[in-house]
C-alpha cells in the first residue's frame, strides 16, 4: 500500500508549475487530492491526467482573495471527508519587480492578500480538520527571496518572510500535537512565475517542477517528523 493511500491533500496553485506537479504526484501514490486553483479548465486537464494514472481528485474553481470562500472550503471538506491529512499551500503571486517607492498600492495589496492573508485564512480553515487526522502535515511553499533583501523585490521578498513567520508560528503552536508543519524553498525551478521574474534566462538551464515532487511528497507524508524547519531542495542537492 503507497504511504497516500486513502489520504485527503488539500493543494492550493494546483493548475500549473508545482503545484500542478504535487498533484499529479500524490494522486499516483494513491491520495485524494483537492485541487484548488482560479483557472477552471486547467484544473479540468489535470483532473483528466489524474483520473489517466488511476487517481482521484475534487475540483475547487477558487479566487484565494475570497476569503468567505476559504472559511466555506474547511466545513466542505469537514462535510465530505471528516478530516484533512495534508496541506500544500503552494499558490503566490510575484507582485512587481520594481523600487518600492514605484510600487502601486493595489500590486502590493494584492501580494499581502494572496501571499500571506490567504494563507492565514487556510490555516484558520483547516486546522482543526489536519488535527482531526492521525498525521497532518502542512507544508508552506517559500522562497530564498524571503531573506534576501535585494533592491526591487521588496513587494515578493516581504510578503515571503511574513509567510515564512506566519508559518512558524503555526508550527510552534502544533507542537503538542500530531500536526507537522515545514517550509519549503524549491529555488530556481521552470514555471511561470520564475520566467516573468527572469525574462533573459534561459528555461532550460532549470530543473522542471517535477524534480521538487518528491521532497514536498516526504514533507507530506505521514512519517514525517520534521517540524518548524526550512527545507531548501536547491541545498539538499
Amino acid at each position: 500500500m503507497s504511504r497516500f493511500s486513502d489520504r485527503i491533500v488539500l493543494v492550493t496553485g494546483a493548475s500549473r508549475g508545482i503545484g500542478r506537479a504535487a498533484a499529479l504526484g500524490l494522486a499516483k501514490e494513491g491520495a485524494h487530492v483537492i485541487a484548488l486553483a482560479r483557472t477552471v479548465g486547467a484544473l479540468e486537464e489535470l483532473d483528466d491526467e489524474i483520473q489517466a494514472c488511476g487517481g482521484s481528485c475534487t475540483l475547487v474553481p477558487l479566487d484565494l482573495k475570497d476569503f468567505p470562500a476559504i472559511d466555506r472550503l474547511g466545513g466542505s471538506i469537514y462535510e465530505r471527508w471528516g478530516r484533512l491529512d495534508g496541506l500544500l499551500a503552494n499558490a503566490g503571486v510575484l507582485g512587481v519587480l520594481t523600487p518600492l517607492t514605484h510600487l502601486d498600492p493595489k500590486v502590493f495589496a494584492d501580494a499581502l492578500d494572496i501571499n500571506v492573508t490567504a494563507n492565514w485564512r487556510l490555516i484558520r480553515s483547516c486546522d482543526p480538520l489536519l488535527k482531526v487526522s492521525d498525521a497532518g502535515r502542512a507544508v508552506f511553499v517559500t522562497s530564498g527571496a524571503a531573506r534576501k533583501n535585494r533592491a526591487y523585490w521588496g513587494c515578493y521578498a516581504a510578503t515571503k518572510a511574513a509567510l515564512e513567520s506566519l508559518a512558524l508560528t503555526y508550527a510552534d503552536e502544533c507542537e503538542n500535537s500530531k500536526v507537522r508543519v515545514n517550509l519549503f524553498n524549491p529555488g530556481p525551478i521552470r514555471t511561470a512565475m520564475r520566467a516573468r521574474a527572469f525574462p533573459g534566462e534561459d528555461p532550460n538551464s532549470l530543473k522542471e517542477p517535477a524534480a521538487v515532487v518528491p521532497d514536498i511528497l516526504d514533507l507530506l507524508s505521514p512519517a514525517c517528523q520534521l517540524h518548524g524547519t526550512r527545507q531548501d531542495f536547491a541545498s539538499a542537492r
